[in-house]
């Protein structure tokens, strides 16, 4: 925003410091995410730059990482790229299996943390919650604890439920939930709630509550008024939800070390299996492609959030 025309020397001095100081921050916080960008595309093996890169030459580069991530596992890489290729590809090739694993746990555990967070929201948004405060800080707590000891308890409880009330000991009573998939996408859906919590009681924090009134006295019950008033308003804030849901259940590797076996391999634990076993460049190839995911999801939110602005007819700011 420009200065106006009366402002004193020192105000337009604190303008440009200002400015430099959000630069110097945004360098700060940008840097280590965009230097991995150019490292991915490094001919060598290497995770520095090489001088054939430092100097611009283009047999510095090379797309070989991003290639390795389609090949690493395959039965016969190097054949033709035909049908049977891709199909070889698609079943045997490590990172492919592990990105597979990553989309159906996040998928899953985002719509159920979705579901049971925007629940609890719309309970705690209303004024006549008992003990709003004290409950809101039991549902966030597992953004609070850290992740270490929440994957500990979940990795004890998930391995027998039934022990903790009846006293079975090695026997499971209820069915072993560690090493499956429910099991993972349930840690998941537990570490991705607050986060929905969060996002949506703050969309309805400023929502009008004099729509809901409205909607009752013409008539319309409560699952009408929600799904047709309440729910396209606060969308924005659900969707945010989700969002940081499924980035939390993708970003994770604590719980998955706990939790899955080797059939729930996931993108960041295929991830911390190669830096412990072989690093290879692949890796910054993978956080590449993450970086360009979570811009798109980012952007996407705010093409919603802009739209739901139109809706009330407010304008983007």
């Amino acid at each position: 925003m420009a200065l106006p025309v009366y402002a004193t020397p020192l105000e337009r001095a604190w303008a440009w410091a200002y400015r430099v100081i959000c630069a110097l921050i945004f360098v700060f916080l940008i840097a280590p995410i965009l230097i991995i960008i150019p490292l991915s595309f490094n001919a060598e093996p290497y995770f520095t730059f090489t001088r054939e890169m430092l100097t611009f030459d283009p047999a510095g580069y090379s797309l070989r990482w991003y290639d390795n991530l389609l090949t690493f596992g395959m039965t016969a890489p190097d054949v033709a790229r035909d049908g049977g290729w891709w199909a070889d590809m698609w079943a045997n090739a490590t990172w492919v299996q592990a990105a597979k694993n990553s989309l159906i746990i996040g998928f899953f555990s985002t719509i159920l943390a979705t579901v049971l967070g925007t629940v609890a929201a719309l309970g705690l948004a209303r004024p006549e919650m008992p003990y709003r405060k004290a409950i809101m800080a039991v549902l966030i707590s597992p953004m609070i604890v850290p992740i270490i000891i929440t994957a500990t308890g979940l990795f004890f409880f998930y391995s027998n439920p039934c022990a903790l009330f009846t006293g079975v000991g090695s026997e499971p009573v209820c069915g072993r939930l560690a090493g499956t998939y429910l099991g993972v996408v349930l840690a998941h859906a537990t570490l991705g709630i607050p986060f929905v919590i969060i996002t949506v009681t703050a969309t309805l924090m400023g929502f009008d509550r004099s729509l809901l009134r409205a909607s009752a006295s013409l008539g319309a019950g409560p699952a009408t008024t929600f799904f047709k008033v309440q729910l396209p308003l606060i969308t924005p804030g659900v969707v945010s939800g989700a969002l940081f849901a499924f980035v939390t259940s993708f970003d994770e590797v604590v719980v998955v070390l706990f939790i899955g076996s080797h059939e729930q391999q996931t993108i960041p634990r295929a991830m911390w299996n190669g830096i412990r076993e072989q690093i290879s460049p692949s890796i910054l190839a993978v956080a590449t492609i993450l970086v360009v995911v979570s811009i798109a999801l980012l952007t996407v939110v705010e093409v919603l959030r802009r739209r739901s602005e139109r809706m009330r007819g407010l304008s983007p700011s």
